[in-house]
């Protein structure tokens, strides 16, 4: 959780249900979102935002069930799904990633923690009945690799209910609002048996699992304790409290019982008809759990191979604008609502999405980003730069960062080259959270992303938070007769990059990133926004393709003045961003920018019907945007 002032705080978290996904991809999905979505309930925190990381290896039926799976589950519960990415990748083609990310406000005194707070409290379980759906999610799915059994696994995807998630976020609201509650925790992995132990950590638990409301018969205690089926949640209630709660929960027509009580033994301990069926101390399964070091070897580079009969600047950037990795995502954000709740400001589409701080003009930038092809070259780099791009959208916007979430997705640890792509990916990100001076609040690791012993790409995620101080001054696209200026912040590199995947072999090592000059970058962005017409950074296409999404974003071509060579139109990983102003602006825009430490330089001026000499209908039709 984070404090945004006046009161106000925001809570946000990014998961992963990336096997699931693979094996089911609409029930997967969904209640990916579902449980992400109980996630930030669980903090007191109203949900306001949701955002989807996807990669699939093409746009085929798995990657659409994927995306209804998101769009039924959000939209049937009435929160904005308002950005994220998706990448097309033959590495994801046997291995899926779904990560979903959630947004949610609260006031700042309201904040929920997830553990008992004292012995003699009554363990509540509300939300659906419980049955043997899902049972195995995390031990059968999450903590193995697939193979060609994984259709035989398809009864361990739990099976998501949205209207009944509604109606739990409603009443959780409701019970942290009017403090009825002590204590709230989701049933997500390992169902009550992870959200107990956790619950536990302080005092101990005793917990009857013959009292948990069943929706099947003769389920086993031990398949009462480790279901996942959706939609329930565990309260710690004070005694004096429990009717009043239960009334809530009756008006909102939700299952509920009490299951247990807070002790002072430090044991986790379930019953059955009286009988103790299970018992161990509750801190062995959270801060006491056993560890171990990661095996780690370094994979060794791949020289990097030449681009051969590689076509000329106009024929590229049709090809690249075409391709999956790069192409219009129109057809998979229209299928979600955006706008459910009044706060959005800025949709998907460019960067990052925009939401307001009603009743204030105070907004909140949210970002969603990945790198794999990159990390598969270097995972030092690959992680760091997760971290920058995320900063640097949120930035875009005019939100200055204020937190990280992030999601790890990688194969088979127990693999010494997995082991080593881990820990280069973390230590990167950590060097890039400190350059920005920028925290990570909390995240999630996906590992085991491996089917029949391939793996997916190392695959670290990051959900970035910035605060926008007017969203009337958020820009929205370039106009005729602006100035266009490029901000540029490190060494670039075809090694990794879309062209590079595109028209050669993806190989070699990408250029160094200087941390330093890529913070100052980030803070120059959020300062220059709010003059601006348009800020956009350069990823996945290089310099080139974020000109043309410009121009397409905006309508209107531009004339410019750019050296014609691949590495400085399409290279990536060193920060660039391209920015768009009145001429009576520039001035300020160059003093802020040397104050900045950050290279800024004219590049041309807003105008015309073509880009790079391309016209601005061939770019459209070739990226698949609407007009």
């Amino acid at each position: 959780m984070l404090d945004l002032g006046d009161g106000l705080a925001v809570a946000f978290k990014v998961e992963s249900h990336n096997h699931p996904s693979a094996v089911e991809p609409f029930q997967g999905a969904a209640t990916g979102v579902g449980g992400i979505l109980r996630d930030i309930v669980s903090m007191g925190a109203r949900p306001v935002a949701l955002l989807d990381g996807l990669r699939f290896g093409e746009p085929d039926w798995h990657f659409s069930r994927a995306v209804g799976g998101i769009g039924h589950y959000g939209n049937c519960v009435g929160v904005p799904t308002v950005g994220g990415e998706t990448v097309f990748d033959e590495a994801y083609r046997d291995n899926c990633l779904v990560n979903a990310m959630c947004v949610g406000l609260l006031p700042v005194e309201r904040l929920t923690r997830a553990k008992a707070t004292g012995s003699g409290l009554s363990v509540l379980l509300y939300g659906a009945t419980t049955g043997r759906d899902g049972i195995g999610g995390a031990s059968v799915l999450a903590s193995q690799e697939l193979g060609d059994e994984s259709a035989e696994k398809r009864p361990s995807v739990q099976i998501g209910d949205p209207f009944t998630g509604k109606k739990l976020i409603e009443a959780s609201v409701e019970l942290v609002s009017a403090g009825l509650v002590e204590s709230l925790q989701d049933c997500g992995a390992a169902g009550i048996a992870s959200a107990l132990s956790e619950m536990a950590a302080d005092y101990g638990i005793d917990v009857h699992l013959d009292r948990v409301p069943l929706r099947e018969e003769g389920m086993e205690p031990w398949e009462v304790m480790i279901s996942e089926s959706q939609e329930r949640m565990v309260a710690i209630v004070r005694p004096q409290m429990l009717e009043a709660v239960e009334a809530v929960l009756d008006r909102w027509e939700l299952h509920h019982a009490v299951i247990g009580e807070v002790t002072s033994t430090g044991e986790l301990r379930a019953t059955w008809h009286g009988e103790v069926v299970g018992a161990i101390p509750a801190r062995l399964l959270t801060d006491e759990c056993p560890r171990y070091e990661v095996a780690q070897r370094p994979r060794l580079p791949r020289p990097e191979r030449e681009i051969v009969d590689a076509p000329a600047t106009a024929e590229a950037l049709l090809a690249l604008l075409a391709s999956p990795g790069v192409r219009s995502r129109e057809p998979v954000y229209r299928r979600y609502d955006q706008l459910v709740g009044s706060r959005t400001v800025r949709r998907p589409g460019l960067d990052a999405a925009v939401l307001r701080l009603r009743p204030s003009m105070r907004g909140l930038a949210l970002s969603l980003d990945g790198q794999g092809r990159i990390a598969r070259l270097d995972p030092f780099t690959g992680g760091a730069l997760a971290v920058l791009e995320a900063a640097r959208n949120v930035a875009c916007a005019g939100g200055e960062p204020l937190g990280l979430t992030d999601c790890l997705n990688f194969g088979n640890p127990e693999k010494p080259e997995v082991g080593w792509e881990l820990a280069e990916a973390i230590e990167g990100m950590a060097q890039a959270c400190e350059a920005l001076g920028v925290p990570i609040v909390s995240g999630n690791v996906s590992l085991y992303n491996e089917t029949n012993g391939r793996a997916i790409h190392p695959t670290p995620v990051v959900g970035a938070v910035g605060l926008v101080q007017d969203v009337r001054l958020v820009p929205k696209g370039w106009r005729e007769g602006d100035v266009v200026l490029l901000a540029g912040a490190g060494a670039l590199s075809l090694a990794g990059s879309e062209y590079q995947a595109r028209f050669g072999e993806v190989s070699g090592r990408p250029a160094p990133l200087d941390l330093e000059v890529e913070a100052r970058l980030v803070s120059f962005l959020w300062r220059a926004a709010p003059l601006c017409s348009l800020v956009h950074d350069a990823s996945e296409g290089g310099l080139a393709v974020a000109l043309a999404e410009s121009a397409l974003v905006s309508d209107v071509g531009a004339r410019l003045e750019l050296l014609d060579e691949p590495v400085e139109l399409f290279g990536e990983v060193g920060g660039r961003a391209v920015l768009a102003c009145r001429a009576e602006v520039v001035a300020d825009l160059e003093r802020l920018a040397h104050e900045s430490g950050v290279p800024l330089r004219r590049a041309g001026e807003v105008g015309g019907d073509t880009l790079l000499g391309v016209e601005l209908r061939e770019l459209r039709t070739a990226h698949g945007s609407e007009s």
